[in-house]
């Protein structure tokens, strides 16, 4: 009897310090807050900030149209479970606006674009009382928004305040760094050359902040249509200009563009595609052109290489 009792013993006190074991590892280790982001461009920011102390997730991926996007099962669960969502805002994810008026009940959810000054932004081309949501194109703007989202992160996870405080300054002078390459090399560009034609207005911000004209088929949204008006007044700037190149979006179809160069070469003027540019969506997640910094870069190559 006392030997079955101190087996018993010894059984029982086995079981729980391995009980104890396991939870003592699940409160030692780190446990990850859940944020989501729409925005592949948002998403990024948010892991240059957090490093690893956060599960940094993105809505929409390579070559998704964030203009004409509706969440999916998946996505509301995702949303659900997350601790802080970001978006961009400004009217860009215009089918989402009702989840994130609803998510906001129960959680902190940031539009990063409308935490900017409005005199900072560029007006809407169908509606005054609206603003142009492309403002990862403008460095100087999309710095804002990275401080943005680095004081929302310290105000949520205070404890790894002077982490993302000094992954903010690193990556501040990243972007710092991306504006003098992209200056630097639209100098390469004769100034009557600098025009930017592209599938529809994604590039205003670029423009204004590299010194282009920029003319897009489409409206601010891609939600918007285009005729045969639209594409014969295109064609007649294309030649009055001699412009030698245009280009493609990823995220966008390039069926109206190839009707352009048809067009132009009817009249007698040849037109290439230039390259396909990175507008609503970054590349794919692990390569260059999947983080912003990349994306702008190879943005700023493409478009030099093409025109000057």
């Amino acid at each position: 009897m006392k030997q079955w009792l101190g087996v018993f013993v010894l059984s029982l006190s086995l079981s729980l310090s391995l009980l104890l074991f396991g939870c003592s590892t699940e409160a030692d280790g780190e446990k990850k807050g859940i944020v989501v982001a729409t925005t592949g461009q948002i998403a990024d920011a948010i892991k240059e900030i957090s490093g690893d102390h956060l599960q940094v997730s993105a809505l929409m991926g390579p070559g998704v149209d964030p203009h004409l996007y509706k969440a999916t099962q998946s996505d509301l669960s995702k949303l659900d479970k997350a601790e802080v969502i970001f978006y961009n805002g400004l009217h860009l994810e215009g089918q989402m606006l009702d989840i994130f008026e609803q998510m906001a009940k129960d959680k902190t959810v940031l539009a990063v674009g409308e935490t900017l000054d409005t005199k900072q932004l560029l007006a809407s081309d169908s509606d005054a009382m609206l603003h142009d949501p492309h403002i990862w194109f403008d460095i100087e703007l999309w710095k804002g928004v990275v401080q943005a989202i680095s004081l929302q992160l310290q105000k949520e996870y205070p404890e790894f305040k002077e982490d993302f405080q000094q992954n903010e300054m690193s990556y501040l002078k990243e972007l710092d760094d991306l504006q003098s390459y992209a200056k630097k090399r639209v100098e390469e560009i004769p100034e009557p050359q600098r025009i930017l034609v592209t599938a529809h207005d994604a590039f205003n911000y670029f423009g204004r902040s590299q010194g282009f004209e920029v003319r897009g088929l489409q409206g601010l949204s891609t939600d918007s249509e285009y005729g045969v008006k639209d594409v014969q007044e295109m064609v007649d700037f294309l030649v009055a200009h001699k412009i030698k190149a245009i280009f493609i979006e990823s995220s966008v179809s390039d069926k109206a563009m190839k009707a352009v160069i048809e067009g132009a070469k009817e009249k007698g003027h040849d037109i290439v595609i230039g390259g396909e540019l990175f507008s609503d969506a970054m590349g794919a997640e692990g390569t260059t052109e999947g983080t912003y910094i990349g994306m702008y870069q190879y943005n700023i190559d493409t478009i030099v290489d093409a025109l000057k």
